[in-house]
């Protein structure tokens, strides 16, 4: 049964789904990751060993194509394990950064919205 008192889940920012290399520093060390999902307002990092929610991180990365460095604070708003191999379907561990800095995330929405989409 659905719920239609809810109003859907709308996103304050359009999303990409794009693979993009990222490092960022968490409890002094260095890593290096993947971003396969990106907006404005956070990404996704594909990883193993995910920081636990509230844990605060300052990702950078160029966009594919671009000359600029984005440097943007943000906060781990979730994270996800990898499933068990017997436990059903499989899920891309990892976690969703919500970027708290906003002055450069318009910068990095000004910079998404000159990428074409690609063709399908």
């Amino acid at each position: 049964m659905t719920d239609r008192t809810s109003p859907p889940h709308k996103r304050r920012f359009r999303r990409r789904t794009l693979r993009v290399r990222i490092d960022y520093q968490v409890g002094g060390v260095v890593r290096c990751e993947s971003a396969t999902t990106l907006g404005a307002g956070g990404m996704f990092i594909e990883s193993e060993e995910a920081a636990p929610k509230g844990t605060l991180l300052k990702v950078r990365f160029r966009l594919p194509g671009g000359s600029e460095l984005h440097e943007i604070a943000g906060r781990v708003a979730w994270a996800m394990a990898a499933a068990a191999p017997d436990s059903g379907p499989s899920r891309t561990p990892g976690m969703g950064v919500e970027f708290t800095d906003s002055v450069a995330a318009a910068a990095l929405a000004r910079e998404l919205d000159r990428i074409e989409e690609p063709a399908n």
